[in-house]
């Protein structure tokens, strides 16, 4: 999985500023003997070394970031007005991100967007061939490529992370949790019966359903809790504290750290409760006068490193916990190796 960052120009040979790092683990360059690529350490030195070049675009991972950020970035902006300033992130970083780039100074933008790593950096059209003004068909074909590349990490149908993100970031926090002594937990929800709406009332009612479920979900989540759908009426949730929230500290001993690290975190399952109680009073126009009140979604949760190491326990794990709920009446949310085998 990789963004491009597409390079709209006239100019025979653009110039691009990558800050931080550039070699394969944050940002994978396209062969390009088109584009000319400059590479410094942080973003005062960009703006010593460079302040004479007006780059097309300029890429700055997330590690060259400072305490400075805001003047850091405006008095690049100053120097490079012209330039389309983006932020190369992980995965995990993607809430901290979005956030720069709605920030701003003065009413002016710090940043034009963000891009999620790795990313190729590529010109519009292949080497050799002339590239077209704005306004010309190559526009409509980056318009196109921009949807497509939406598509490899949203559902088409509810707009939530697809089941290749949803993993590969499970996959990125897991190992950024081991670091940190992060706890991050899996939720995998479904609707239940929902095979009975799409035969009784038709797909569109059944496609509104899961634009429902994913915007009730979205809403009862915090920023940096990823919703993926993962397949049919399946979803999945990746809850994971920021660094600043994590309930483990480093002065935290080996015996509350074994006790912590045993439990779901209670914040995720007053989450899901929420989310539960809020699903059971949607109002189903669609459905009619019995439409309020009818809709129920049964779920597992599985935590790391509570109850598995790696993507594949977490997912196998949560998937008991769900078929577990389903046997025991449904509308609940189950937690693995819960003695109680209570409702969340």
């Amino acid at each position: 999985m990789q963004s491009k960052i597409i390079i709209d120009t006239i100019k025979p040979q653009p110039q691009v500023l990558l800050i931080g790092r550039a070699d394969k683990t944050v940002i994978d360059i396209e062969k390009n003997e088109n584009i000319k690529i400059e590479n410094c350490r942080d973003i005062p030195e960009a703006i010593s070394t460079f302040a004479g070049n007006q780059f097309d675009v300029i890429a700055i991972n997330t590690e060259a970031l400072d305490k400075n950020l805001t003047l850091s970035l405006r008095n690049l902006r100053q120097v490079n007005p012209d330039s389309k300033i983006f932020l190369l992130a992980q995965m995990w970083q993607e809430p901290l991100a979005a956030h720069i780039v709605a920030e701003s100074s003065n009413g002016a933008k710090l940043l034009d967007d963000y891009y999620i790593c790795p990313a190729v950096i590529t010109t519009s059209k292949p080497p050799g061939e002339e590239v077209q003004p704005e306004g010309s068909p190559s526009q409509e074909h980056l318009e196109r490529i921009a949807i497509l590349e939406r598509l490899v990490m949203e559902d088409e149908l509810t707009g939530v992370k697809n089941r290749r993100y949803v993993r590969e970031f499970l996959r990125q926090i897991i190992e950024h949790a081991k670091q940190l002594s992060l706890q991050v937990t899996l939720l995998i929800f479904d609707i239940d019966n929902f095979k009975q709406y799409n035969d009784l009332f038709g797909h569109p009612v059944g496609d509104n359903i899961l634009k429902q479920a994913a915007v009730l979900m979205q809403k009862c989540c915090r920023k940096q809790d990823v919703v993926g759908r993962i397949g049919g009426d399946e979803f999945a949730v990746v809850f994971w504290n920021l660094p600043g929230e994590n309930i483990i500290s480093l002065d935290t001993n080996q015996e509350e750290r074994r006790r912590i690290e045993s439990e779901h975190p209670k914040q995720v399952i007053n989450i899901c409760e929420r989310f539960r109680n809020e699903i059971n009073k949607t109002d189903l126009p669609a459905l009619g006068a019995e439409g309020q009140g009818t809709l129920t979604i049964s779920g597992g949760l599985a935590t790391f490193p509570r109850d598995g190491l790696t993507v594949m326990q977490l997912f196998e794990q949560a998937d008991k916990a769900l078929l577990e709920a389903k046997r025991s009446g449904k509308n609940r949310v189950y937690l693995v190796g819960s003695d109680s085998n209570q409702q969340s």
